[in-house]
């Protein structure tokens, strides 16, 4: 199994996972809301296959969530200087970035990408309508290999970036897992208060 970041890492991963999803200039990380509010789920659906094998290591070029008209490129992130997670530049050819100290999509753990909910004077980002998501809807990662990884919805919830949920973000599971994240909720000045968190869980792979 692919072991989670320690601690520490991911607690600073939490603490400037997006900074920059403001409707300003995309820098600086929002003033986090006093608790944390969850989204309404949506009616149940069919749960995703559970013998579907793990893919083998490689890393995500692509991405695509049908639902909410998503089909980005992904670039590799990692950390900053100051220990912080990175985030995709602020650019009018907004894309998302996969986290490079998570396991790749497909692989056993929960595979992190994340992506801007706004990009400044350029407009909507790559993940505007991620709280859009619903249990049950398609999610495609496309691999450097060739492979594909498609995941289904189980969970969409919007949290109080003070009570980011680290430990079910970045913790040990059991198969191959998908977390997006972006920003969402009120806004404080040009910030947004809480994070929108996708969870999946992978359902097919093709050319594995």
């Amino acid at each position: 199994m692919t072991p989670r970041p320690g601690h520490a890492l991911a607690t600073a991963a939490l603490a400037a996972l997006l900074v920059g999803c403001g409707g300003g200039q995309g820098d600086g990380d929002a003033a986090p809301a006093p608790s944390a509010t969850a989204t309404a789920a949506a009616p149940p659906a069919q749960a995703p296959a559970k013998s579907v094998r793990p893919l083998a290591r490689s890393v995500p070029v692509g991405l695509r969530i049908p639902s909410i008209g998503v089909d980005t490129p992904v670039m590799s992130l990692g950390l900053a200087s100051d220990g912080t997670v990175e985030v995709p530049p602020v650019t009018d050819d907004d894309r998302a970035g996969w986290y490079r100290h998570s396991p790749t999509p497909g692989q056993v753990g929960p595979s992190v990408l994340l992506g801007h909910v706004t990009v400044g004077r350029y407009g909507d980002g790559v993940f505007r309508h991620l709280a859009r998501l619903h249990r049950g809807d398609r999610i495609e990662a496309r691999l450097r290999d060739g492979a594909s990884a498609g995941f289904t919805v189980t969970a969409v919830r919007t949290v109080a970036k003070a009570d980011f949920p680290t430990d079910d973000v970045y913790g040990d599971v059991a198969g191959p897992e998908l977390r997006l994240i972006t920003c969402g909720g009120p806004r404080d000045g040009e910030e947004y208060r809480d994070n929108v968190i996708v969870f999946a869980e992978l359902s097919t792979t093709k050319g594995a």
